[in-house]
């Protein structure tokens, strides 16, 4: 009895230090680029493999995070229940699980997508495991911008698993998440400043106070919603897409006025949740216009 209520707790943890619900949104960007580069429909082989490949390389740059930030987790209310910072798992336990999974998911890129991905994606896992999270996370409050590219990404993945190659429009997907991801962070950071100052990470709150941050997040958002047009500039998309930008855009816009003129955590905790949903139904935009387009 106690061996079957054992295991599955085991799961979950090792499962909660892939942080599954930021992966499932990096693959999810991904699987749009797979989609987006070709007129068609990609081959279903090819899609299944590049999502599991990435998929294990992205659970494995999320593992080592956890293990590099395991103390800074454990004075946080946000993040003091991960495996890690609770000390569930051990060090050897995730550098093994996330060697594993980094292995495994090289193996498959390599071998049932292309080269090109392949080293893509671990470029990408080195440059969110050891340059953001050794790195500039500890060093900057400019962190999230700096090391924003290793998490923006995952459409250039997709589209070179399709087309084995990254051409502009790919780039144009991996700026449009390079500038949404800080406006996105900041809001979190703004709500939980509590709990970064207690980390002692130098985030943006912290090191500069709430205005600061508040009236970046409204610049930024400005630059997102104007590069969010530069599909549609390049005949990238249509008027669908064009559409579903500008209202996209315009909601984001009254949220990030909001954070700047009318602060509450209230607001940043909406602003947060909403940039999560704005990134998925402006690349589910993307995706109809591709197929639809007017």
């Amino acid at each position: 009895m106690n061996t079957l209520t054992i295991q599955p707790n085991r799961a979950a943890q090792y499962l909660a230090l892939t942080k599954p619900r930021v992966t499932q949104l990096a693959v999810f960007c991904a699987v749009i680029g797979m989609f987006l580069a070709t007129p068609g429909l990609p081959d279903w082989r090819i899609v299944v493999s590049a999502t599991i490949g990435i998929w294990l390389l992205a659970g494995a740059a999320f593992a080592v995070n956890c293990l590099v930030e395991r103390e800074i987790d454990s004075r946080m209310a946000r993040t003091a229940r991960r495996p890690m910072a609770r000390g569930e798992i051990t060090v050897a336990q995730t550098l093994l699980f996330s060697g594993v999974l980094g292995g495994a998911g090289m193996w498959v890129l390599y071998n049932f997508v292309n080269p090109l991905t392949m080293w893509l994606t671990f470029a990408t896992f080195v440059g969110y495991a050891v340059i953001y999270t050794i790195i500039l996370k500890p060093a900057t409050p400019q962190n999230i911008v700096i090391g924003g590219l290793s998490g923006a990404m995952p459409p250039a993945l997709g589209w070179a698993a399709v087309a084995n190659d990254v051409p502009m429009q790919a780039w144009i997907l991996v700026l449009i998440i390079f500038v949404w991801t800080p406006p996105h962070f900041w809001a979190l950071a703004l709500y939980r400043r509590d709990d970064y100052a207690k980390s002692g990470l130098p985030m943006l709150p912290v090191t500069h106070g709430l205005k600061f941050t508040q009236f970046h997040i409204w610049l930024y958002t400005i630059v997102l919603v104007a590069t969010t047009m530069l599909p549609f500039a390049v005949r990238m998309s249509g008027l669908i897409y064009l559409v579903s930008a500008a209202i996209l855009g315009a909601i984001f816009l009254w949220y990030a006025w909001r954070i700047y003129r009318h602060y509450t955590d209230l607001i940043a905790r909406k602003t947060f949740t909403y940039s999560i949903v704005y990134l998925s139904l402006l690349f589910v935009a993307l995706l109809a216009d591709h197929y639809f387009k007017i």
